[in-house]
Formats: structure tokens, C-alpha cells, sequence
């Protein structure tokens, strides 16, 4: 079953670069992983310091076997030394 999953994140302005190149960094990694379909990036209009990638998975198995890989918990690490909260994952699916 197809499954969108929500990232969301907070990150101070000084360390937008910084992330911007770890999260390039993510992606280019789990568009090789089995599974991935595709993912986006966004920021929140009121808010620029929040931000949302939108990833979608052929199977929550396919990304919790990313999500759990030693490659992506290098990158996360890393991302989490810039963030001013917690990485908060959400995952749906789809209904309609």
C-alpha cells in the first residue's frame, strides 16, 4: 500500500544552507532506495523556518527500512545538529 510520508522540521535562518545541502544530500540517497517514488521539499509561507518534505513510498515496510538504514541515520544526525526541535515524521495513507 502507497504511503506519504510527512517530515517536518524547524531550522534557524543562519543554518538554512547548511541544511538545504544535507537534505539534497538525503534525497539524492533514498531516490536509489527500493520503493522510493518520489519527494518534495517545501518551506512554510508564514513561517520559513519550518520546514516540510513530502516523500512518497510504494510500502511504510519500503521506508521504515530507509528510514532505519545506516546511511540515512549519518545524514539525520547531522540535520539534527541544526534543528531548534525535534524531526517529527507522519505517515499516511491514502484513502481515496
Amino acid at each position: 500500500m502507497t504511503v506519504k510520508i510527512m517530515i517536518k522540521r524547524k531550522v534557524p535562518k543562519q543554518k538554512k544552507t547548511e541544511f538545504l545541502k544535507l537534505i539534497n544530500g538525503l534525497r539524492t540517497e533514498a531516490i536509489k532506495q527500493p520503493g522510493y517514488i518520489s519527494g518534495e521539499v517545501l518551506s512554510n509561507a508564514d513561517h520559513p523556518e519550518q520546514y516540510l518534505v513530502i516523500s512518497t513510498w510504494n510500502s511504510p515496510e519500503e521506508w521504515l527500512a530507509w528510514k532505519s538504514s545506516k546511511k540515512r541515520a549519518e545524514l539525520q544526525a547531522k540535520i539534527d545538529t541544526l534543528l531548534d526541535a525535534k524531526t517529527q515524521y507522519d505517515v499516511y495513507h491514502y484513502l481515496l
